[in-house]
């Protein structure tokens, strides 16, 4: 259960959403993340209400009043012995905590910074506040995806708080440990969640500003304008979503409903689209999801049930790969991608605030005096056994 990782360290500052998912992929595989709590969040905390938090597995917690002058230098100590430190604060902050990258750098000259924020470090917009869609809006994509002739969707936070941000700001720290790995020096990564939007649609940006795609929603063949690229509606009221992009796969999907390019049209010949679109629908409202799961069973026609998760849990592939897991009463998805010679780890569940504060510092050098004067000045809270 090493992991990948195996042997760095990650210091966390404490957050919400992407910076707390970029380092539970660096924690599943396999550093030794310890997240600096806030430590107001201790006291009255039952230790279950953790379990929920998937993204705040695989650590250990440290609980630190970020503002007590013993507790800023607590963070600088445990900075000196780590190779990575995140945090998701806005623009300025870590710096008036007297933990900036100047600060802790200059002690640790090979600490890898990673800095996660919506807007960046710099521009007129980056110390303003945001959320998902607004990054999602501002850096193009939103206005894009939707139905015709609705308004644009928000498809969950996954785009830009977990895929152009979490999930980049751990690319960015394991590129810059195999740079530092040949210069020795650590560096600064400046995380943006709009950077990382803009960069997640680079295929689709050249489709809309060259004309190649229609600047309408809805009107494309992967924004459910096109027959063969859409969801539809089973007998039950379930649902079915089709990708049957390349020709071969079409021509499969069609002849498992019992039509025929020769009815519908040329593929790709958009006045075509909407009759074929009725069409189809007509005939998948025939029979319900599980049927026509079962029809397609074994056929490349690129059709598969639209599922949720409860249901997409017990699936007999996902349950197969074990995609899905159980780690302390709480179903969650597993660490990915997979290693043949380093799996990932998911052995420890997300701890309560401060449930390895003592343990943490004593195994940092920390002597048990200056914990307990830690503890007693309210620098530090929590407590856990020390470090055998």
């Amino acid at each position: 259960m090493a992991g990948p990782l195996a042997g760095i360290r990650v210091v966390e500052i404490a957050g919400l959403g992407p910076a707390p998912f970029g380092a539970m992929v660096l924690a599943d595989l396999g550093a030794d993340v310890v997240v600096i709590d806030r430590a107001d969040r201790v006291a009255g905390a039952p230790p279950e209400s953790a379990k929920g938090n998937v993204y705040a597995r695989g650590r250990r917690s440290v609980a630190v009043d970020l503002k007590h002058p013993d507790g800023a230098e607590v963070v600088r100590r445990l900075s000196d012995g780590a190779d990575v430190l995140v945090e998701g604060f806005r623009p300025g902050v870590m710096e008036r905590l007297g933990l900036g990258p100047d600060e802790l750098c200059g002690r640790n000259p090979g600490l890898i910074y990673a800095r996660m924020t919506g807007w960046g470090q710099d521009g007129p917009l980056a110390a303003r506040a945001g959320h998902d869609i607004d990054y999602l809006a501002l850096a193009g994509p939103l206005a894009h995806i939707g139905r015709r002739d609705q308004p644009p969707t928000p498809p969950l936070n996954l785009v830009a708080d977990f895929g152009g941000g979490g999930m980049l700001l751990a690319v960015g720290v394991l590129a810059a440990l195999v740079e530092r790995a040949s210069s020795g020096r650590g560096q600064v990564i400046d995380a943006a969640m709009v950077d990382g939007v803009a960069l997640l649609a680079a295929p689709i940006v050249p489709a809309y500003l060259g004309g190649y795609f229609h600047p309408e929603r809805g009107t494309n063949w992967l924004d459910s304008g096109a027959p063969y690229y859409d969801v539809y509606e089973t007998a039950d009221g379930e649902y079915v979503a089709v990708g049957a992009v390349e020709p071969a796969f079409y021509e499969t999907f069609l002849g498992l409903l019992g039509l025929s390019v020769e009815e519908l049209g040329p593929q790709d010949d958009e006045s075509a689209w909407p009759e074929a679109k009725r069409r189809i629908a007509e005939v998948i409202r025939t029979r319900t999801r599980a049927e026509w799961e079962e029809a397609a069973a074994g056929l490349d026609a690129c059709l598969v049930p639209v599922l949720r998760f409860e249901e997409a849990v017990r699936h007999p592939h996902l349950r197969e790969r074990g995609t899905y897991v159980d780690l302390d009463g709480v179903v969650q998805p597993a660490p990915a991608p997979r290693f043949s010679r380093t799996p990932a780890r998911l052995d420890r569940p997300p701890p309560p605030a401060g449930h390895h504060t003592v343990e943490v510092l004593t195994e940092r050098g920390f002597d048990p005096a200056e914990i307990a004067h830690l503890l007693d000045a309210g620098a530090v809270a929590g407590g856990g056994p020390p470090a055998v």
